[in-house]
């Protein structure tokens, strides 16, 4: 079912699970309701066959997300809860369900995306985001150790980039992530936003949706892949570990159907199936 809390809200429109982080006043920032509710949103897109694309957006204009609520952090280890790790439900868990999510997520920037939102972002596979949007991930500035800082300097092209912007804390500006391949599509307004994320889902549609979601469960396998077994290349374990999911789009429907679409001089008409 969708989220039960007004501080994620869910909307379906043609075939899209637009997902919004609905808490304005404190920057969209994660506690345990909000994450609750992006977990409650993914599953909700994933359960669902109609949806093909996840869009994640933040109301307000001032945020996407701006990461941890150290207000409710503060609270929690004056109370003596000092280890995350043991929360039920924490900041980290709307980041694993969206990491998890075996749809495409395309996440749509307007404002800051900062250390567990900037991670948030990172999670969905494309970024689009506003000129005034500003990346980074301040956690060293906090004393807090960034989770999950694994799945951030893969989406750089330097090393010293994904360096910079972890052992600094400095913001990152729009520009600069698209120019470093973090961003997909820079666009100037939140209006521009919108449009951009209707017309990238609108391209992922075109896929056959299990050809789709072999190919990511491929990259997420690729990221955290591990040793090969004596005697095993990397790619024969990336194959094996990959074997199920493609077997699965290989004797489908669709298979057959994308060649014949393209000898018909046709659109195919995927089934999912």
């Amino acid at each position: 079912m969708p989220p039960n809390t007004d501080t994620v809200l869910y909307e379906k429109r043609d075939r899209v699970a637009w997902i919004t982080l609905n808490r304005p006043e404190a920057m969209n920032a994660l506690n345990p309701e909000i994450s609750l509710g992006i977990k409650e949103g993914i599953d909700e897109a994933t359960a669902d066959d109609d949806v093909l694309v996840v869009v994640l957006i933040g109301n307000g204009g001032r945020a996407f997300c701006a990461g941890m609520d150290l207000k409710w952090r503060a609270q929690e280890d004056a109370a003596g809860g000092t280890d995350m790790s043991g929360d039920d439900v924490g900041p980290g868990t709307g980041l694993d369900a969206v990491g998890q999510c075996p749809k495409p997520g395309i996440a749509a920037i307007d404002g800051y995306a900062l250390a567990g939102g900037m991670q948030l972002s990172n999670r969905c596979d494309m970024r689009i985001a506003t000129r005034k949007s500003r990346f980074g991930m301040p956690e060293a500035r906090r004393a807090l150790a960034a989770v999950g800082v694994e799945d951030t300097p893969e989406l750089f092209t330097t090393a010293g980039e994904a360096a910079w912007i972890l052992l600094t804390g400095g913001h990152m500006t729009a520009e600069r992530a698209y120019q470093n391949g973090l961003v997909q599509v820079l666009v100037e307004d939140r209006d521009e936003l919108i449009q951009a994320a209707e017309d990238l889902a609108g391209e992922v549609k075109l896929c056959a949706p299990l050809a789709i979601r072999a190919i990511k469960e491929t990259l997420r396998t690729k990221r955290n892949m591990p040793a090969p077994n004596p005697g095993q290349t990397e790619l024969d374990k990336l194959s094996e570990l990959t074997a199920e999911v493609k077997e699965v789009n290989n004797n489908s429907e669709d298979r057959l159907e994308g060649p014949l679409a393209f000898a018909e001089k046709r659109d195919p008409n995927w089934k999912n199936r």
